[in-house]
């Protein structure tokens, strides 16, 4: 006869043990990091860029950068109190191991900017900021360049035919010339007609 092995469940009681034995490693780890650098950190708010907060977040006792995930929000508020901006969350700068600034960026203005940081410990910075307003971009050089002029139609290629020396002829000399021509026809066939008539009567005489 066999038996099967019996799966030994682990009770909730023991679940909970291992997860407050694991939290408290992890609490004994930050507080150790945390002793070795200090209780506090060191929050410096350096500026701006474009728009953008920056500030470096180190811890207070050494000078050290925080290799940690950073809890820190940021607030701003106008110089006249109108306007308000965050609260935003520090995310990791470009500028270096201690570097950190916002995603979220600041209008243009003069701002009172204040930083507090809840892990992994404690810190807070406060200093005014001043947003410049950003020129725009100036024009190409193609939009700036003034239009250029249409440019004058060529002129029309002279004609293949030279020019007459004289006065070129006009309507009236061709009908003029016309009327002369038929006058003399008409002129002719009369005086042909009268002959034929002068010669038909001396005929009729001579009989």
């Amino acid at each position: 006869m066999t038996t099967r092995p019996r799966l030994i469940r682990p009770s909730f009681t023991a679940l909970a043990f291992a997860l407050l034995v694991l939290a408290q490693a992890l609490a004994v780890a930050v507080a150790g990091t945390a002793h070795a650098h200090g209780d506090t950190l060191k929050v410096v708010i350096t500026g701006q860029r474009d728009g953008h907060v920056t500030a470096d977040v180190t811890w207070e006792n050494d000078g050290d950068a925080v290799e940690e995930a950073v809890a820190a929000t940021v607030n701003a508020v106008s110089a006249d109190g109108t306007r308000t901006a965050g609260p935003w969350r520090l995310v990791r700068g470009s500028g270096g191991a201690a570097a950190w600034t916002t995603a979220e960026t600041l209008p243009p203005g003069s701002w009172t900017v204040s930083i507090d940081a809840g892990f992994p410990s404690l810190g807070h910075a406060e200093r005014e900021i001043a947003v410049p307003v950003v020129d725009p971009a100036p024009p190409t050089a193609s939009a700036a360049a003034p239009t250029a002029s249409t440019p004058p139609a060529p002129a029309p290629a002279p004609s293949s035919s030279p020019a007459s020396a004289g006065t070129p002829a006009t309507d009236t000399d061709t009908d003029s010339t016309g009327w002369w021509t038929t006058a003399g026809v008409a002129g002719i066939a009369l005086a042909g007609a009268a002959a034929g008539i002068l010669l038909r009567r001396r005929r009729l005489r001579r009989r």
